[in-house]
């Protein structure tokens, strides 16, 4: 079994040597021109899992892989590293990180293992000294969309200590930034308004987390939702023969809750 898996790592890594001395293209690619790119696969990876494509995530999996062989590759010719230093790290850190698998620390549960996890990255930075510069958030990477960095901050904060005692006070946190909109609202002021609506979404990130439930994963289901809906009034309309700018919002509610019994 894992001499066909070390078969098939070891031609990825031929056909990567082969392509960088060979082809223009990959001859020509560095760490900084693959940026995007990287990211782009990564978002497509996401769009497969969230369809549950499977042919799809085997695809971007192997996409994104690439990538990886790729930068590793880059890395081997300048001396700094190669794809077994980044296999090998990884195993290290993950074997450092699960104690409690490797180890005798006891972990009953996901949140206590979420929580020793960031313990052990704190003390890694500090070995590093980069625990005074950065902190608990340091982590977090600068680039995350910000939801997502909302959702990780929110974690990370937890990790150290800092939350609500129970999950239900989050709920008054959430009124007290829509009443805090509301008053924005009336008071005219564009940019205190823009202020305050990022705290109530960081909030409803927070209570999101404390209920266990990924925002990302909720926003994209409503998005996906309102996507099949709207649709849904477009093609009544034409079937109606009729343009969406000369129906009435009352007609397009009354198809709009046609496609919620759907």
């Amino acid at each position: 079994m894992y001499e066909k898996k070390l078969e098939a790592a070891a031609r990825l890594l031929e056909v990567m040597d082969t392509l960088r001395e060979k082809c223009p293209w990959d001859r020509e690619q560095t760490f900084h021109s693959l940026r995007n790119n990287t990211i782009e696969e990564c978002f497509e990876l996401v769009d497969a899992i969230t369809d549950d494509n499977f042919d799809g995530i085997r695809e971007e999996l192997g996409d994104v892989l690439l990538h990886i062989v790729f930068y590793s590759k880059m890395g081997e010719e300048q001396g700094r590293f190669d794809f077994a230093d980044v296999c090998n790290y990884l195993c290290d850190k993950l074997i450092y990180r699960h104690p409690h698998v490797y180890g005798d620390v006891q972990a009953e549960g996901a949140q206590e293992v979420i929580h020793n996890w960031e313990m052990l990255k704190l003390k890694e930075k500090a070995k590093k000294e980069r625990k005074a510069a950065g902190g608990v958030l340091a982590g977090v990477p600068r680039s995350l969309p910000a939801m997502v960095k909302g959702y990780r901050i929110g974690q990370k904060a937890a990790s150290a200590g800092f939350d609500w005692e129970q999950k239900e006070d989050v709920w008054d946190k959430v009124r007290e930034e829509i009443g805090e909109v509301e008053a924005e609202v009336r008071c005219g002021n564009q940019e205190a308004l823009e202020e305050e609506i990022g705290d109530l979404f960081f909030a409803l990130i927070n209570a999101s987390r404390l209920y266990g439930v990924d925002p990302e994963n909720a926003l994209e289901r409503t998005n996906k939702k309102f996507i099949s809906r709207f649709q849904h009034i477009e093609k009544r309309a034409t079937e109606m023969g009729k343009s969406l700018g000369d129906m009435t919002l009352n007609e397009m509610e009354a198809i709009w809750q046609e496609a919620k019994g759907n």
